[in-house]
């Protein structure tokens, strides 16, 4: 399927979400708006799709309007940061941005209930990054620094706030959820792979900055290396493999661009995902129905199988980037095989009696965006 159907698909996403609408709420959700502003940019790179190109900007702007503001439900009003409106709406990033879920946050005296709290509101960190990369990405495609800006103060807020320190100064992790005004944590464990994610986004933006203070992220990187060292990022969850695939195909991105060094952890990221994969074949869970499977997750597993063969070919055309080439090369040769369930999966989804099922009606809008990223990955992987 090619570019017509992602083009239906996300033209449904804006109907249903209310983008661009003056009789409708923006519903905004800040993972799912992250994946349509690149697969809108996607659509306009390749297919020179101007239409796209504005829906993405419009994207951003109406994100940054709905999920950098106080729910409509609190007593708070305005701009989450604190901002009066007219510097809030220059830098709308600056108090972080919420994630959209469809309860308000667990007040400060309330009992902690873990299955109630998937539904409330707050922060991620890692919503938090992936909106970082795709207003980077978009920055790229106009060449407009305000993107870029507004990424790096996003990063510098989320930093400040979901570090953990210990006595000594030194980076000891992130805490997963934060309050909408990020005064207090609503869940402080880590996400396995937030520092991961964290550093190598931080990374993109510090690219090129070399004698720019307003971009410079050096003090943050420094703490989420820190977090980094020593983590076993094996994971047996299938959106987390297909992260760990992505963040290695933007590794290897940035190593070859001269911007990191780090073939020891390449390595690594390739190995977790190859002991996941094959866990997850063997537990032969790509056989069970629509009703025990969640889309959202397998299509991120695809987005990142996707990235398989581009690390292949950039690996091998750059041997002397990557000192450890050919045990690269012989993880990746192992991925390869697995490659082919991308599109089992995206088969799987797309058949309409599977997207009858409530996993799929349940989860529409990010079901959706992500199917249409994993049907046509550019926007996401190569911009």
């Amino acid at each position: 399927m090619g570019g017509a159907a992602v083009r239906e698909i996300m033209q449904g996403f804006a109907l249903r979400t209310g983008l661009g609408r003056t009789d409708s709420p923006s519903t905004r959700y800040l993972w799912t708006d992250a994946f349509a502003v690149c697969n809108f940019l996607g659509l306009f790179v390749e297919e020179g799709d101007t239409e796209a190109m504005q829906s993405a900007l419009q994207l951003v702007d109406e994100t940054h309007r709905v999920l950098g503001r106080h729910r409509p439900d609190d007593l708070r009003r305005g701009w989450i940061s604190g901002l009066d409106e007219e510097r809030g709406a220059k830098h709308p990033t600056l108090g972080g941005l919420r994630i959209g879920k469809d309860l308000p946050e667990r007040i400060s005296d309330e009992v902690f209930d873990a299955a109630l709290e998937w539904d409330r509101d707050g922060q991620y960190y890692h919503y938090l990054t992936k909106w970082m990369y795709a207003l980077g990405c978009v920055s790229r495609v106009t060449d407009d620094p305000r993107y870029r800006g507004w990424a790096v103060e996003l990063a510098r807020a989320a930093y400040a706030s979901f570090s953990v320190c210990d006595a000594t100064g030194l980076s000891i992790g992130l805490h997963w959820k934060m309050s909408i005004d990020l005064s207090r944590p609503l869940v402080p464990s880590m996400g396995q792979h937030d520092p991961l994610d964290g550093f190598l986004v931080y990374s993109r933006l510090q690219a090129g900055s070399a004698g720019e203070k307003e971009f410079d992220l050096s003090p943050e990187l420094r703490g989420l290396s820190q977090i980094c060292v020593g983590r076993d990022w094996f994971t047996d969850d299938t959106l987390g493999i297909g992260g760990l695939l992505t963040d290695a195909c933007a590794l290897a991105r940035m190593m070859t661009d001269g911007n990191l060094n780090e073939p020891i952890l390449l390595a690594s990221l390739l190995e977790s995902a190859l002991a996941g994969l094959e866990l997850l074949v063997r537990r032969r869970v790509f056989e069970e129905s629509a009703e025990r499977r969640l889309p959202f997750r397998e299509l991120g597993l695809a987005i990142g199988l996707h990235a398989v063969q581009r690390l292949q070919i950039r690996v091998d055309k750059n041997a002397g980037v990557f000192a450890n080439k050919n045990e690269l090369l012989s993880t990746l040769e192992a991925l390869v095989a697995y490659v082919g369930l991308a599109r089992a999966v995206e088969q799987f989804w797309l058949q309409p009696i599977n997207r009858r099922s409530p996993n799929w009606i349940g989860h529409l809008e990010i079901n959706e965006v992500m199917l249409a990223t994993s049907l046509a990955p550019h926007g996401y992987l190569e911009i």
